[in-house]
């Protein structure tokens, strides 16, 4: 059955049917530093369900950063493998909170490890992840792409691109889209309406790394940069409202 987008009285005609929804594991935390704020993870738990409730289908990857970041372990003398599988371990427990607040609000969710871990996520099978956002399922990815030296960003662009999502949205902690310098840094940086992927290698915009770039540039997928702090910001960008920057060829 096609998804009903019609644009109605309330709110307009969402512009994708399909979405991945990227956020870092410190989007979980709050103003806590470390770890996870259920009131967070609550609020944005809501924000993915106005989305879904206008029909959208969602993939949503969080990072693991709040936890522990793999990177940092390794620049501490810890051998980067198991940094970085202690990391992907990260992201299952945040994938498992973010679960639990999106099924209080009656939303169906499945978290799917890279990794298998039969007692708490399905296996990453792509036919099934498939079926489960065909029947209106949020599907959290976790564990990355289940291999070291690989980020979060690249997991989120390969799993969007291997479910035929239509677009990735980034949501940011305080910066509404991509700037030409930090904003937090610099009172005069001047925020991109569109920018191209090539500019963001070449400017060396630390949106994404480069290698997810580069995948989302191949496949011609668009990345859509705003803030998570904005209340209704999620559902407003589907429908082409409010602050963002659009990185596209």
């Amino acid at each position: 059955m096609p998804i009903n987008l019609e644009r109605s009285e309330e709110f307009p005609a969402a512009k994708y049917k399909r979405v991945m929804l990227k956020i870092s594991g410190e989007a979980l935390m709050g103003d806590q530093g470390f770890g996870l704020h259920p009131p967070t993870v609550q609020r944005i738990a809501k924000e993915v369900k106005a989305v879904h409730d206008l029909g959208v289908e969602i993939c949503m990857v969080i990072g693991g950063g709040n936890i522990f970041r793999g990177l940092s372990g390794s620049a501490q003398g810890m051998e980067r493998t198991t940094a970085d599988y202690m990391g992907m371990m990260a992201t299952i427990m945040n994938a498992l909170a973010m679960q639990s607040a999106l099924e209080s609000l009656n939303v169906f969710t499945r978290v799917i490890s890279a990794i298998r871990m039969d007692e708490v996520a399905e296996p990453y099978i792509r036919r099934r992840a498939v079926r489960h956002l065909e029947k209106k399922r949020v599907c959290i990815f976790a564990a990355g792409t289940g291999n070291p030296y690989f980020t979060t960003d690249t997991a989120a662009t390969l799993r969007a691109n291997e479910m035929t999502c239509e677009a990735i949205l980034m949501g940011k902690n305080g910066v509404d889209g991509i700037y030409d310098k930090d904003p937090k840094e610099h009172s005069d940086a001047v925020r991109y309406d569109t920018i191209s992927y090539d500019e963001v290698l070449t400017k060396r915009l630390k949106v994404m790394d480069a290698s997810a770039i580069a995948l989302a540039r191949d496949n011609n997928l668009p990345l859509l940069v705003f803030s998570l702090d904005e209340p209704g910001g999620f559902r407003g960008i589907l429908a082409g409202e409010g602050t963002y920057t659009k990185v596209q060829d």
